[in-house]
């Protein structure tokens, strides 16, 4: 093969492979994947109060390094929390027949976190956004597992 067919060759081969590039760029993704849209608001809740608990659990590990042990029992039930919040969250966005197993157990976790979270609002945004954001949770999660 001469270096002139060659190049023909390779050049039809990237043109072909620009065009597919191209035309699957153009599929629109409006298919139905589950229940993703179901639990929209569920999974929208747990991850804002995901959000707001690793702010929270970032600022109850500083003030714990600088002695302030009275945070110790919020730190421990944001980080509860978090990990049930995460766990539901998965669930939740693959529409899992868990889901309101989960989200009874995470409104409980969610309640106990905003309730230790009360204790410091006033001191600490953090503790006030995570508190909110366990109550909006929870009202999401009471929602499913009643």
């Amino acid at each position: 093969m001469e270096r002139r067919d060659m190049l023909k060759t390779v050049a039809a081969a990237v043109a072909g492979a620009i065009s597919s590039s191209a035309m699957a760029a153009d599929h629109d993704h409006h298919h139905d994947h589950g229940g993703a849209m179901r639990n929209a608001s569920l999974v929208a809740s747990t991850a804002d109060c995901l959000k707001a608990g690793e702010a929270c659990l970032a600022h109850c590990i500083y003030l714990l390094g600088n002695g302030e042990k009275e945070m110790a029992a919020c730190a421990q039930s944001v980080n509860e929390m978090m990990a049930v919040c995460t766990a539901l969250m998965k669930l939740a966005s693959q529409d899992s027949k868990l889901v309101p197993a989960m989200a009874k157990l995470a409104a409980d976790a969610c309640a106990n976190c905003e309730k230790e979270c009360r204790k410091h609002e006033k001191k600490h945004p953090e503790c006030k956004a995570c508190a909110e954001a366990c109550a909006a949770c929870l009202k999401e999660c009471k929602k499913l597992s009643a």
